[in-house]
């Protein structure tokens, strides 16, 4: 019998059948309590839960941070990046790393670091390809939510970055489950239409235990969903849907599409072609070395 967290063996089920027996199984899975991501590194899990205390002193991160010599490495790597050391000064020890970059920014390079090491698990050899692109689509929203939120003067650029980070964990945990059954995965518009259904839900349900502030669950886990709604206020949804846009914009001498530009998001922002333009131009090696630092 599979014990929870552990993934079935794959079924051989025809699409029909097959889709009737996913619904089932990931329906009872979000449903159960304190639902986790199969394989999520457990050196993540404790940095996550260390950085969830209010109290938390800096000296408990780093031991705990310390267990884990590539995790420490990736936090130095993120706090020697251009986007966080614009005057060049490097730092070399741990405790300096994550004093410069903040809890919540460890928190993001930490989530990054356990998806790269899921990737790597031998379980999901034959995911790695689909793996990497979720991976790096999110280090990209991550990094442009970023500077888009400190070109925009906003004060929630390091949530930006963490809602970023987040919003991949419900579609791992879809292609996870969906990889159970090979003939939805191997169809792209099945595989693809599974995700947009049940990645929202299976975000929500992973991360309803982290202790996380409203507008930064939300925006990991629906950010889509700020392209309704009229006026007011910009909210770190809209900080992430915009960019989305400009993460996947062509160059940016051609952001004049009006349904581009119209949209909620880049209107609650005040964002405008000229705008648009120069966060592209003026932040592009902030975002590069976001990316890389992300990344490995």
């Amino acid at each position: 019998m599979t014990q929870p967290g552990e993934i079935a063996a794959p079924s051989a089920l025809p699409i029909g059948p097959a889709l009737a027996a996913f619904t089932s199984l990931i329906a009872a899975e979000l449903s159960a309590p304190a639902t986790e991501l199969p394989s999520f590194p457990e050196v993540a899990l404790r940095v996550r839960r260390a950085l969830s205390q209010e109290d938390i002193a800096i000296d408990d991160v780093v031991r705990i941070v310390s267990a884990e010599p590539s995790l420490a490495v990736r936090l130095l790597q993120l706090a020697n990046s251009a986007a966080l050391n614009p005057g060049a000064l490097r730092v070399t020890t741990l405790r300096a790393a994550i004093t410069r970059i903040g809890f919540k920014l460890a928190r993001s390079a930490t989530i990054a670091f356990a998806m790269s090491q899921m990737r790597r698990a031998e379980g999901w050899a034959g995911l790695s390809t689909r793996f990497r692109a979720i991976w790096e689509n999110s280090a990209r929203l991550a990094a442009t939510g970023y500077c888009l939120a400190r070109h925009c003067g906003r004060r929630d650029a390091d949530e930006a970055l963490l809602a970023g980070m987040l919003n991949s964990l419900g579609k791992l945990f879809v292609l996870i489950r969906v990889s159970r059954f090979p003939a939805l995965l191997a169809n792209a518009s099945i595989s693809t239409e599974i995700e947009n259904v049940w990645q929202s839900r299976a975000a929500r349900a992973l991360l309803c235990g982290w202790d996380l502030p409203d507008d930064v669950f939300a925006a990991a886990c629906e950010f889509e969903r700020a392209q309704e709604g009229g006026g007011g206020p910009a909210t770190l949804s809209d900080v992430l849907l915009a960019a989305h846009y400009l993460a996947v914009a062509p160059v940016p001498a051609e952001l004049h599409d009006p349904a581009f530009l119209g949209s909620a998001p880049f209107v609650r922002l005040g964002l405008d072609a000229a705008t648009a333009a120069r966060v592209l131009e003026d932040s592009a090696a902030e975002i590069a070395s976001l990316r890389a630092a992300l990344a490995d």
